[in-house]
């Protein structure tokens, strides 16, 4: 087998420079397992950028759980998979995560419609939740599981203030991330929200979802306690989620024009900070 760390985090640096960047803050030891982590995260995250179809989508999705799950596979020859089965298998990772994981992003595929806030909430569980668990578990896995609730939580805030970022995006390509009950108590639907009809109710209900992401949040943040010292990296990508969900409730219907995406040096300042200050 071999060492694939840098290109792995050259890679990352290219596909999801925030993680990337919070990489760098963990302990130089623990900086390989996470990149493979993170790289392997944005790798099926990405899928839906790379076919045309659903199909060729699912195939690349199985392929991958298709490995993972498979004992005797070493990733030869596919360095992300390389140095993925060796982080599972050095850090004793539950297979059973990644699967879920996989099997969460297929949804990414389709444009079929985000039922409920629980719905988004099992997606976000299985897939930024997830991340920030296994991260723990590469950091310090005798206390990972003392801060599990705040990675649930952080995960979906995490997750609510990416899909605002990319909300332009996905009503472009017809995908509709936003809970469809959210949309009906603002009165909206789906058809109405990708054409940019009513800027009023669809600012009414980009700040309804901000704010269900904004608690989520407040909830991560009454339990930072629960974050032992050491497993703190895994969480630092967090310190991003209030001030986009500050842009996207300040743009409301806006927001599907000029993107809030903020400054590569900010988010990286953020980061920082919250690695010095151990709060997000």
């Amino acid at each position: 087998m071999h060492d694939n760390s840098a290109q792995i985090l050259a890679d990352l640096r290219d596909t999801d420079r925030d993680r990337y960047l919070a990489c760098l803050l963990a302990p130089a030891d623990k900086q390989p397992a996470l990149a493979a982590l993170y790289a392997f995260s944005a790798e099926i995250a990405r899928i839906r950028d790379l076919v045309h179809e659903p199909i060729p989508g699912e195939i690349r999705m199985q392929w991958w759980r298709d490995l993972i799950g498979n004992d005797a596979s070493t990733g030869e020859g596919h360095p992300l998979a390389e140095a993925l089965l060796g982080c599972i298998r050095a850090h004793r990772l539950p297979v059973s995560v990644f699967e879920n994981m996989i099997d969460a992003r297929i949804f990414d595929l389709y444009d079929d419609p985000m039922e409920d806030r629980s719905a988004l909430e099992g997606y976000a569980g299985e897939t930024a939740s997830a991340l920030i668990q296994l991260s723990s578990l590469v950091l310090d896995p005798e206390n990972a599981a003392k801060s599990a609730e705040v990675a649930g939580h952080g995960g979906v805030a995490q997750t609510v203030a990416g899909l605002l970022m990319l909300l332009p995006l996905h009503l472009r390509r017809g995908q509709v991330y936003l809970p469809a009950e959210l949309l009906r108590a603002t009165g909206l639907d789906r058809e109405t929200l990708i054409a940019g009809q009513d800027s009023a109710a669809i600012s009414q209900a980009i700040r309804a979802f901000a704010g269900f992401g904004r608690d989520h949040l407040a909830r991560a943040r009454a339990q930072m306690e629960a974050i032992a010292p050491s497993n703190f990296p895994a969480f630092i990508p967090l310190a991003l989620v209030e001030p986009i969900l500050n842009r996207a409730e300040a743009a409301g219907a806006g927001l599907l024009q000029k993107p809030i995406r903020p400054a590569q040096w900010q988010r990286q300042w953020w980061m920082w900070r919250a690695a010095r200050r151990r709060r997000f």
